[in-house]
């Protein structure tokens, strides 16, 4: 039976406002605790880590995490060290959300970076910067 409207899945186009809400307090928990080297993982505690991002699944039983170690150095290790101490790490986000129970825990690479540069140097190649100097120079001209 639906209540007052409320679907037990968002039918939108995009996540909900609790999963939005739910994925960054997680990111913060989550940053918090590797920040701090609260895991008992002498590999993972001596990189710095970037969590960008947490997407969370619209059940919230599964959080995945985008992550990049500070520098890009030892991206190719970094998954797994964080795969191999997924159980502890949700434990100690677990105790920082008020979570009837934690998420399970995914890690990606934030490839975000990687392709905000490709955009840019596609932008500044000498082909695309004419075509939308004639672009622009054609539409400030009309109207």
């Amino acid at each position: 039976m639906e209540l007052m409207g409320k679907n037990k899945f968002h039918d939108g186009p995009g996540p909900s406002q609790r999963q939005l809400r739910v994925g960054e307090t997680i990111r913060r928990a989550l940053s918090d605790v590797l920040a701090r080297g609260d895991v008992h993982d002498t590999d993972l505690n001596r990189l710095s880590i970037t969590v960008g991002e947490v997407r969370v699944s619209p059940d919230l039983k599964i959080a995945t995490a985008y992550v990049l170690p500070l520098g890009g150095q030892g991206q190719d290790e970094l998954i797994g060290l964080l795969a191999r101490n997924k159980g502890e790490l949700r434990r100690q986000v677990a105790k920082k959300l008020t979570l009837k129970f934690a998420p399970d825990l995914r890690f990606q690479l934030d490839e975000t970076f990687d392709r905000m540069d490709e955009t840019r140097e596609m932008l500044n190649r000498a082909d695309v910067r004419r075509d939308t100097g004639k672009a622009a120079a054609g539409e400030s001209g009309t109207g």
